[in-house]
């Protein structure tokens, strides 16, 4: 007698495991609602089982399998937040640039007038997914000023767990798709760790970009922790936001395709309408003409329709503009041109923002869930920013290399702004406009037009109000206490083996059926780079430190001069009453205190350069006390703080390479992109070496040798000469085997970062390309590379 082999025994079982598995049988799982199943702590731990005593398994009867389900009807989550659009920039909120899917969501569901984000980035991202305030979990500024102080080092607490995480461990199915911009700059490396990424922080799926920032043309995108590799593939209509959106939509339709039974989360995070302010000329044709009456006349029209909505009380009075802001009407012919033009194309890409996510709702809807799914939807993540000076720009990154772009030399790319050649950003006389009825912006948390975010929440199926209002107030630290409570789960109370520090935000459910239910939200502190104030129950007091468009501080901390508003009675902040009841604003400075004490804010921080330097903030820096890096042929996706800086210092490059004599092509190694950076390549077998400043202006070195065929040594050699002075030219000079074959002047560098989303890479030059030479898919070095060096001297 054949004895089968265990082979053949598993053959025979798949095939008979096909058969089986076309015949229709219950799964046999443990039903959650009928065994005690403690919920605050996570992973759920099944409940024990008795002992088999039956040996043979034929006679035994197999238990319910356990398996981690969400409570009994559990809606699907989406979280959808427009990254630095203020109060007035959504038409259902009075602004005057449409945003039909908004307005749907708010026509079929609540909207909330008083929700506040922290008015910075990171600090709303990490508060809003952690329920806590944004110092709690070390999210003090965005991640590249992170310092060594509690409240501000950038590294997410273990006993913090966010949202997404928690809702994984109690079954859902969880994805994240736009800007992440809460990981620590020095973790964005292939060294790690990555730990706090996306997809090992709660969520299943991510698909986006790290950090505050990319080019909506040529992104830098990752899916999960793997960089995408040239995510355009040549397709001359590429943009992130459709990409993205087509991404979400596929997850939710393969999520609901495989468990229909499982809900989902997806937290929607677009990179717009955060500059630059890239978007296609066809929504931007659109807006011709819209602008032409200046932010004056349209902020006007903005409060008088959020009269008319009822989105202000009526008799709300317009704050002021800051005065720095100039009047439209003393603006010369060329700043009119220019300003109304920067305004259509931030329109047209908060109209393509909206246009996508309705792409978005309206898959979720031919799904049959959107009446099952609660979406909350933030129109903004701080207020409109200002950070485009007073004229706006051309390139984004001159914004911080301390240069003024001139009106005169903008208009000369008037056609392109918004095109893949420019980076632009508009002036921030626009979005004191788009923040009406207040008078500041983004950056700016002691006033509510840095913080105040339109809102709305969509549930059919829960919320019957249609076009409702609410006007409790809230903070972003209210979103993951709201999302529980409405999903029937309990904040946990160990998360992963790490007992959690309580939410420190409160619920915001009780008023889905009331509107005139009472606050609940009674304290809330501000703090962003020593712009600080506080809410107390009606009541805010608050000082502007630091103008966004401001190099320095207005006064020392201890000498800044604070304002007090009766916010129950003042909805626009627009009379200071610190004169007339000091008594008030002395409590409330001691309350901020006191607040700023218990939430990790001391001591407030208001350097600017200086938490730039990793050195000087105390932050960890992979590349700290580095003279050298060493790289092989592959390496690349390096973000600009993981790369050893070569600005305001003289420095080498010696490439090792094997080379095709003159039919050698590609670049050796680049750093960042079209807008600024630097690369060393070969064209026709001759080197060269570019240095392009800011996307304004570039400096080509080139050898006028031809390497030899095989091992040959390239040598780029630059003495800057700039020192003491930041950003100084210097002399290039490039060697060939220990011979000099090409010299030139940089005359000019920049001084602060090379780009915010742009990446170093050893034989390519992803995103956009330093050089007009070749593309990215062009790029790529033909011979081999055995190793690069870059020393600083």
């Amino acid at each position: 007698m054949k004895i089968p082999t265990f082979t053949s025994l598993l053959v025979t079982a798949i095939h008979l495991g096909c058969l089986w598995s076309t015949t229709t049988h219950a799964q046999n799982f443990v039903d959650l609602e009928s065994v005690p199943i403690d919920r605050t702590v996570l992973p759920l731990q099944p409940p024990n089982a008795k002992p088999i005593t039956e040996l043979d398994v034929r006679s035994a009867t197999a238990p319910a399998f356990f398996q981690v389900q969400a409570p009994k009807g559990a809606p699907n989550v989406v979280i959808i937040m427009i990254d630095d659009l203020g109060f007035g920039g959504t038409s259902a909120f009075g602004g005057i640039m449409p945003t039909p899917t908004f307005d749907r969501l708010a026509r079929g569901g609540l909207r909330f007038n008083q929700l506040h984000s922290t008015a910075l980035c990171s600090p709303t991202r990490q508060a809003l997914l952690t329920g806590r305030n944004h110092h709690s979990v070390n999210m003090g500024s965005i991640t590249e000023t992170a310092t060594a102080f509690p409240g501000n080092t950038g590294v997410l607490p273990a006993d913090c767990a966010k949202l997404p995480e928690i809702l994984r461990l109690n079954g859902y199915s969880t994805a994240h798709f736009g800007k992440c911009h809460e990981v620590a700059a020095w973790e964005i490396s292939p060294s790690g760790p990555l730990t706090r990424w996306p997809t090992l922080s709660g969520f299943d799926k991510f698909y986006g970009f790290l950090g505050g920032e990319t080019n909506q043309w040529s992104p830098a995108v990752y899916d999960g922790v793997t960089p995408v590799d040239n995510p355009t593939k040549g397709d001359p209509n590429y943009h992130f936001m459709n990409d993205m959106t087509t991404q979400a939509i596929n997850w939710i339709r393969a999520q609901q395709s495989l468990t229909p039974e499982k809900p989902f989360f997806t937290y929607f995070v677009p990179g717009a309408t955060h500059a630059p302010h890239h978007v296609p000329k066809s929504y931007i044709e659109k807006q011709a003409g819209k602008f032409d009456a200046g932010w004056d006349v349209i902020r006007n029209q903005i409060f008088e329709n959020q009269k008319r909505l009822g989105v202000i009380p009526k008799d709300t009075k317009l704050a002021a503009k800051p005065a720095d802001i100039k009047d439209w009407d003393n603006l010369s012919a060329d700043e009119k041109k220019l300003f109304a033009h920067q305004a259509e194309v931030f329109a047209a890409y908060l109209e393509m923002t909206d246009t996508e996510i309705g792409r978005l709702v309206d898959a979720i809807d031919e799904l049959g869930e959107l009446d099952n799914t609660m979406i909350v939807f933030i129109a903004g993540d701080n207020g409109t920013s200002a950070e485009g000076g007073m004229n706006g720009m051309f390139s984004e990154m001159t914004y911080f290399n301390g240069v003024q772009e001139k009106v005169e030399d903008m208009l000369k790319h008037l056609d392109e702004w918004g095109g893949p050649s420019t980076y632009p950003h508009m002036a921030a006389g626009w979005a004191v406009c788009f923040d009406s009825p207040f008078t500041w912006t983004k950056q700016i948390p002691s006033n509510y037009g840095g913080t105040r975010q339109g809102t709305v929440i969509h549930w059919p199926d829960r919320i019957k109000s249609q076009n409702g209002l609410r006007q409790q107030w809230h903070h972003v630290i209210d979103i993951a206490p709201t999302i529980l409570e409405a999903v029937g789960l309990p904040q946990p109370r160990i998360v992963n083996g790490v007992g959690q520090r309580p939410m420190e935000g409160v619920s915001m459910v009780y008023a889905f059926d009331n509107p005139q239910a009472p606050d609940r939200h009674l304290v809330q502190y501000f703090e962003i780079f020593g712009n600080r104030g506080i809410y107390y129950d009606g009541w805010f007091a608050g000082t502007i430190h630091r103008a966004p468009w401001e190099s320095t501080p207005r006064h020392p901390l201890t000498e800044d001069v604070w304002e007090l508003y009766h916010v129950a009675d003042d909805f626009s902040m627009s009379t200071d009453l610190s004169a007339k009841n000091p008594e008030k604003l002395n409590e409330l400075q001691q309350m901020f205190l006191a607040e700023a004490v218990k939430y990790k804010v001391l001591p407030l921080d208001d350097r600017t350069l200086e938490r730039v330097n990793s050195l000087l903030a105390g932050r960890p820096d992979i590349m700290a006390g580095r003279k050298s890096l060493t790289m092989y042929e592959g390496l690349g996706f390096l973000p600009e703080n993981d790369f050893i800086n070569t600005k305001n210092s003289s420095f080498d490059i010696i490439a090792t390479i094997e080379s095709q004599g003159d039919k050698t092509q590609g670049v050796i190694v680049s750093q960042a992109g079209r807008f600024g950076g630097w690369s060393l390549y070969v064209v026709g077998g001759k080197p060269v070496y570019v240095y392009n400043y800011l996307g304004l202006e570039t400096f080509v070195v080139r050898s006028d040798t031809t390497l030899p065929d095989g091992e040959a040594t390239v040598k780029l050699d630059f003495a800057y000469d700039g020192e003491p002075k930041l950003g100084g030219g210097g002399t290039a000079t490039l060697h060939i085997n220990g011979k000099q074959v090409g010299s030139g002047r940089i005359e000019r560098t920049q001084l602060g970062i090379f780009s915010a989303d742009e990446t170093a890479n050893v034989g390519i030059d992803r995103e956009t390309a330093v050089s007009q030479e070749y593309t990215e898919e062009t790029s790529k070095f033909n011979g081999k590379i055995d190793k690069v060096t870059i020393t600083l001297k």
